[in-house]
């Protein structure tokens, strides 16, 4: 297996309960709140806060938040780099909606504003 496919492997298998109490004290040491982080879940997924708790609580992986969410249609506006990659370069498409998820947090704690962190 090469890199690539290791990296995005790794990603599936991430449980997406422990993740999302780092990306709420990234956002919340930028002095935003846990309700901005869940409309930013619920733009891109379609998670409303409770299904979002409900997911942690389950301790789903990356590969099954995804598998359950309804992706904005307006997800492929998201481009720029995180974590070392172009999001709008990501060959998997799982890969590249965890990055989807990293970059509309990213820009949400770097305090830019919600309507375009939401493509509108």
């Amino acid at each position: 297996m090469n890199d690539v496919n290791s990296h995005d492997s790794r990603i599936a298998k991430m449980i997406f309960g422990s993740v999302y109490p780092l990306y709420l004290t990234k956002v919340e040491k930028k002095g935003r709140t846990k309700q901005e982080l869940d409309q930013v879940l619920e733009w891109l997924t379609g998670f409303n806060p409770e299904k979002i708790q409900e997911l942690v609580a389950k301790r789903v992986t990356f590969e099954e938040f995804f598998q359950r969410a309804t992706l904005n249609p307006n997800a492929g506006l998201i481009t720029g780099n995180i974590c070392g990659y172009r999001v709008e370069e990501i060959q998997n498409p799982l890969t590249q909606q965890v990055r989807y998820l990293d970059k509309l947090v990213d820009e949400l704690a770097k305090g830019r504003k919600m309507e375009k962190i939401l493509r509108s």
